[in-house]
């Protein structure tokens, strides 16, 4: 098996940005990745003491398939994000109150649809909005894994090609028999230095539905797969056990049971 590619996502529900490497750390989640997120207006957040909150309470593609429409770019150099829309594009510096409120309207012009109350961009230092944050710090910080031969058959199964993206996975990888990822759980695979645990399987959503290059919500894709495999999980979430530097193109091993070392932290 090997590294096909590495994705952040920077803002929850936003473009998906391809990386040609990252550094993980034990105990910690992919570097930028939910860093940000944008409420739906129905609670506030509290940065001094961020509280995990379900995902529907944010602006995401589960509910909101046109965010799909926007191409973003985090600039983390200058902390800004840029936002294409058609010909137009335009910077917003996430530092400033003022940035940050400024692509809340925006988002919320282009949605062009009731909300429950005033977006606002959100963000707190070692915070990161996954879906799977409200179950336990751990998990907030475990990465996401996608074997792409899955979604190809997948894809056969429902008669269309499938871009991968859907899924907004950090790592996709080849060489793997459809579906057997699913058999990981509580496995180790090691990819250069680095050392993953495999600790959950990933629950499929609605937002698999949006075709990530049209912002159109598809068929029922969540269905089909319950349809096909007799569960709704597609993927699986997997803990940095121990820190390195990865890259497309690592091989991937799958290491036995009795090679397994301890978590970090443990």
């Amino acid at each position: 098996m090997f590294v096909h590619s590495l994705n952040r996502y920077p803002i929850k529900g936003l473009s998906a940005e391809r990386l040609p490497s990252v550094d993980l750390i034990a105990a910690r989640g992919f570097p930028l990745d939910r860093a940000f997120a944008i409420t739906d207006g129905s609670f506030m957040f509290n940065p001094q003491q961020p509280t995990p909150e379900p995902k529907t309470k944010f602006l995401m593609l589960a509910k909101y398939e046109r965010l799909a429409k926007l191409k973003t770019r985090y600039l983390e150099d200058s902390g800004e994000l840029e936002v294409r829309h058609g010909d137009a594009t335009n910077r917003y510096d996430l530092s400033s109150d003022a940035g940050r409120e400024s692509v809340a309207a925006f988002v919320r012009d282009f949605l062009a649809t009731p909300l429950p109350g005033e977006p606002k961009v959100v963000h707190a230092p070692d915070h990161q909005f996954t879906d799977v944050s409200v179950h336990s710090v751990a998990l907030m910080r475990s990465i996401s894994l996608i074997n792409l031969e899955t979604v190809r058959d997948l894809g056969e199964r429902v008669g269309i090609e499938l871009d991968p993206i859907r899924f907004r996975a950090n790592l996709y990888f080849e060489g793997a028999p459809a579906w057997s990822e699913m058999e990981w759980l509580g496995r180790e695979l090691v990819i250069g230095d680095a050392r993953l645990k495999v600790v959950r399987r990933t629950k499929r959503c609605a937002a698999t539905s949006v075709d990530p290059a049209t912002g159109e919500r598809g068929f029922n894709l969540p269905l089909a797969i319950r349809e096909y495999v007799l569960h709704g999980d597609l993927g699986v979430y997997a803990e940095v056990v121990k820190g390195g530097a990865i890259s497309p193109n690592d091989v991937i091993e799958l290491v036995s049971d009795d090679e397994a070392e301890p978590a970090a932290g443990d």
